[in-house]
């Protein structure tokens, strides 16, 4: 058993001093107590806290971020810069995507993120045929991981069409698509692919409304329950105000109001972004136990809008953030720019609270650790008995953080700087970044 002292740490009770974790072999906690008096282990410096669970990636996006910021001849909207994607994703290979993803997942952990939810689209050759394993864009996603450390939880994407109620997919979707037993053969195969990794869950992601049929999304559903014992699910939805047009024009109801009405969205679920909700929808997102999953950064740069989250956090909602296109690759700025975009449409300060006198900032961590935890579908995102050993250690020698403990030390770390003061991590009972490098 390994032992690690460290000088503060921010357990399930709260902030503690001078305590010692215990780690199994597995990589998981266990034992925390108190450090004795003639403890001998050295301390490790710093201010600990769990690791943030990234709940929301498409990898290979990572390396086209910044190329889609030319002003085209008419608006530009989400929809003109899905089409540079499709251009991007042409000659992509499975070394390729490997190569992105390991970079990527490398750049997380520096950042502190210790897990991530894979929502994974890319599974076919460039012409759109199949390749000789079907899983093995997904296998080169789990080898990206186990590279580096990161957890993971592996979302393959169901994606059969190019609009609501079935419409057919377009050239540039060719290397998404699959049907129904197609996708069922691609689950079973990224199953294998997880399957002596640690850290890895196997979850399904129905694309979207615009993508999957109620009747696919009801097979699906079923079939795929043993397959990943019961893991999570995560789905795009509302993300644009035409989206939610569209699906009006479709069925006759918006499309969050469609999905609760037809499937039994609950705990298993991440709906992700829901930027266009009704305060009825709302409510019912909060009261069925699904997560929103939340991107600031991509929903900012793709001009999506705002998700309400200071009514939704004030009702109880279950949420956390992703850095899905990785324009970004900051936890510090997603959690930011969550409660900054709340202070300039509302004109006030400390929106996303717990309270007065609370930290907003730990407000927004907590809130994110178990959010996020809860749609990767893993023991993560605390730091107890039983849990993954996901560690961040933050740097109290860093410029924006001196003379700070506890909340102040959260606070000051989202909200004082772009400075990144995170110094060591440990993922899965593995230093894996070591004085803000890669270990």
């Amino acid at each position: 058993m390994t032992k690690y002292r460290f000088e503060e740490i921010l357990l399930t009770g709260g902030w503690q001093t001078d305590q010692v974790v215990s780690l199994g072999e597995d990589g998981r906690i266990a034992d925390i107590a108190p450090a004795a008096p003639d403890c001998a282990l050295p301390v490790v410096r710093g201010i600990a806290v769990p690791g943030l669970p990234n709940l929301h990636s498409h990898a290979f996006q990572r390396a086209m971020a910044g190329l889609a910021e030319r002003a085209g001849p008419g608006a530009d909207s989400f929809w003109t810069w899905r089409q540079v994607m499709y251009g991007f994703l042409e000659t992509l290979g499975p070394d390729d995507v490997e190569r992105i993803a390991t970079g990527l997942y490398g750049e997380m952990l520096k950042a502190g993120y210790t897990s991530v939810a894979e929502f994974h689209y890319l599974h076919h050759a460039p012409d759109g045929s199949r390749y000789a394993n079907i899983a093995e864009m997904s296998e080169r996603i789990a080898a990206a991981a186990s590279a580096t450390g990161i957890g993971l939880t592996l979302c393959p994407v169901l994606y059969a069409h190019g609009g609501f109620g079935g419409t057919a997919p377009n050239e540039g979707q060719r290397r998404f698509i699959n049907d129904a037993d197609n996708y069922l053969d691609l689950l079973e195969g990224a199953s294998r692919a997880i399957a002596e990794r640690d850290g890895c869950r196997l979850g399904i992601a129905p694309h979207s409304l615009r993508a999957v049929t109620g009747e696919l999304l009801d097979r699906v559903l079923a079939d795929s329950q043993g397959i990943t014992e019961s893991g999570p699910v995560h789905i795009h939805i509302s993300e644009q105000e035409k989206e939610v047009e569209d699906c009006l024009a479709w069925s006759g109801a918006r499309p969050v109001e469609w999905l609760l009405d037809h499937a039994d969205v609950d705990e298993r679920w991440c709906l992700v972004h829901a930027t266009h909700v009704t305060e009825s929808e709302r409510r019912k997102i909060a009261a069925s136990g699904a997560v929103a999953g939340l991107c600031p950064t991509t929903e900012a740069n793709l001009g999506d809008g705002l998700f309400p989250i200071v009514d939704y956090h004030a009702e109880g909602g279950a949420w956390g953030i992703g850095s899905d296109s990785h324009i970004s690759v900051s936890p510090v700025e997603e959690l930011r720019w969550l409660e900054y975009g709340q202070r300039l449409v509302r004109r006030g300060r400390n929106l996303v609270s717990a309270g007065p006198g609370s930290s907003t900032g730990r407000t927004l961590y907590d809130a994110a650790l178990a959010g996020g935890a809860r749609a990767l579908g893993q023991n993560v995102g605390r730091l107890a008995t039983g849990c993954r050993a996901d560690i961040v250690v933050i740097d109290r020698d860093a410029p924006t953080i001196a003379g700070r403990s506890g909340d102040e030390a959260i606070d000051s770390w989202l909200f004082a700087g772009n400075q990144n003061p995170v110094r060591d991590v440990m993922a899965g009972g593995r230093w894996v970044v070591r004085d803000g490098e890669l270990a």
